[in-house]
């Protein structure tokens, strides 16, 4: 039965979503019907299409109590809207249905698992709980929640509980969730269930002993090429060094598992070194990939820019490939992106010395793939999304192998961290970058996907230029594709 919050905001979106023109959304990165996106949720293949859920607030572009967005697609570029699928309308989760995940059960039905959040007398209570649907329509169970504060580890925090991350092993049912530890730092829970009904608590996979920030939140467990990986997006990070960065960060730590069943760290590195960049998620393709999508938004409300006018705020990262490549996380487009590229235009062998403009090398909705070999120490700068004062840069450094993205100059009014700069792995000089650019943004994949930077951008449309510039002496070869306008499909 649809309760009256859900049926509300489904005539809310279903009406302002309509003012909304496929001109003031990106191509293909998708955004909420109307108003506030953050987190990707339920990441899933439901009847062989791809389901994705988000954290939304549709009533205005500022976070307020959390529903959940969906869409579905069947090529992860093309999304049709449905129905906002929960509202927090049960006493359990009145203040918010927070993140979670999803899977098909073996009875063919859409399993949704989500943290219901509630306020008591100013204290925060959150539980995880479960629906099950149709892929459109979810019931919440009698149930709910099924894992609550009773089931926490001693010096575990209810008021930070959130996040659950679902799967099914054979015939039993696993979930892992962040939780505030006594120790006031995060940690990774693991639980198990053979009914979805009762869970039992594992124990931790993995913590953060408050040397990788505070609150873990959104983890994710899987297997990538034989490796056990675990992504977490710790808040309050104290960066250890000039990879990461301080504040709410992503961390992949990959390991493997011991005798017992533990969780053995073998490294631990940044997700994403651009300037948006949280909360992922992953989704096993039934062809065997696994792919990642994100929040592409710095967290935090100072960062939460929305242009005059605008409305919706908060778009997701184009889906990633993920793998493992010399023990680190390579990430790649989604191959499915390949077949929107038109217009192919390459160079060979340009020398670059002082400032260059090359024909046919512009636009905004693009994917360029530049490969640069400098001679010697010297700074090479790529400008995108440039007019005649607006641009956003990348700059390598080919002595200490730096690269900095910097949107300083793109148009942004309002003080925000707006450059970054990350050390890249020698290569005496050459560095690979693919640069995928929609109308609100831009994501970076650096010498084969070793790295990736994101930032969402602002410039007018108007800004397409292209210009490349060197202090010393470089050659580079460029393919540049203009990418085809994928329409989201809306419910008529």
């Amino acid at each position: 039965m649809i309760s009256e919050q859900l049926r509300r905001a489904r005539a809310y979106e279903a009406r302002m979503g309509a003012l909304i023109s496929p001109a003031e959304r990106p191509l293909f990165h998708l955004t909420p019907t109307t108003g506030w996106l953050n987190d990707p949720n339920g990441f899933s293949v439901y009847r062989g299409e791809y389901h994705l859920f988000y954290q939304y607030h549709p009533y205005s572009t500022s976070w307020g109590p959390m529903h959940w967005g969906h869409c579905k697609s069947r090529d992860l570029l093309r999304w049709e809207r449905l129905p906002a699928a929960l509202a927090p309308d049960q006493p359990y989760d009145r203040d918010g249905c927070f993140s979670g995940s999803a899977a098909e059960t073996p009875d063919g039905r859409h399993l949704l698992m989500y943290t219901g959040r509630r306020l008591e007398e100013g204290r925060e209570v959150q539980a995880q709980c479960l629906a099950v649907g149709n892929g459109e329509n979810y019931e919440k169970l009698s149930a709910n929640p099924v894992i609550t504060g009773e089931q926490l580890p001693p010096g575990g925090s209810a008021q930070d509980f959130r996040d659950p991350k679902l799967w099914r092993d054979g015939s039993r049912w696993y979930a892992v969730a962040g939780n505030r530890a006594g120790d006031g730092s995060g940690e990774v829970l693991l639980y198990s269930s053979e009914d979805l009904e009762r869970w039992r608590l594992e124990g931790a996979l993995d913590r953060s002993a408050n040397q990788w920030g505070k609150m873990w939140e959104c983890p994710d467990f899987f297997s990538l090429d034989g490796q056990s990986t675990l992504l977490v997006s710790p808040q309050e990070l104290e960066a250890p060094g000039p990879e990461f960065h301080n504040g709410q960060e992503v961390l992949c730590i990959l390991g493997g598992l011991d005798g017992g069943g533990r969780f053995i760290r073998q490294s631990i590195s940044p997700v994403d070194q651009g300037l948006d960049f949280y909360a992922p998620q992953t989704a096993l393709l039934p062809d065997g990939r696994r792919v990642m999508i994100g929040w592409m938004q710095a967290a935090g409300e100072p960062s939460c820019y929305v242009p005059k006018g605008q409305k919706w705020f908060g778009q997701l990262t184009l889906p990633r490939e993920l793998s493992v490549r010399d023990g680190r996380l390579i990430q790649s487009p989604v191959r499915e992106l390949e077949a929107w590229r038109k217009e192919r235009v390459s160079y060979e062998n340009v020398p670059l010395s002082g400032s260059l403009t090359l024909p046919g090398v512009s636009g905004r909705t693009l994917d360029m793939k530049i490969a640069l070999r400098c001679r010697g120490d010297g700074t090479f700068t790529l400008k995108f999304a440039q007019d005649g004062h607006r641009f956003t840069a990348l700059c390598f450094q080919s002595g200490p192998n730096l690269l900095t993205l910097d949107r300083t100059y793109s148009g942004f009014p309002c003080n925000l961290v707006h450059r970054r700069t990350v050390p890249v792995r020698d290569r005496a000089g050459e560095l690979e970058l693919r640069l995928i650019l929609d109308r609100f943004s831009v994501e970076v994949f650096v010498n084969g996907g070793e790295q990736v930077l994101s930032a969402t951008l602002y410039t007018p449309q108007e800004a397409d230029g292209i210009s490349f510039h060197a202090q010393g002496r470089a050659e580079m070869d460029l393919e540049r594709y203009r990418l085809a306008e994928p329409a989201c499909q809306d419910r008529g």
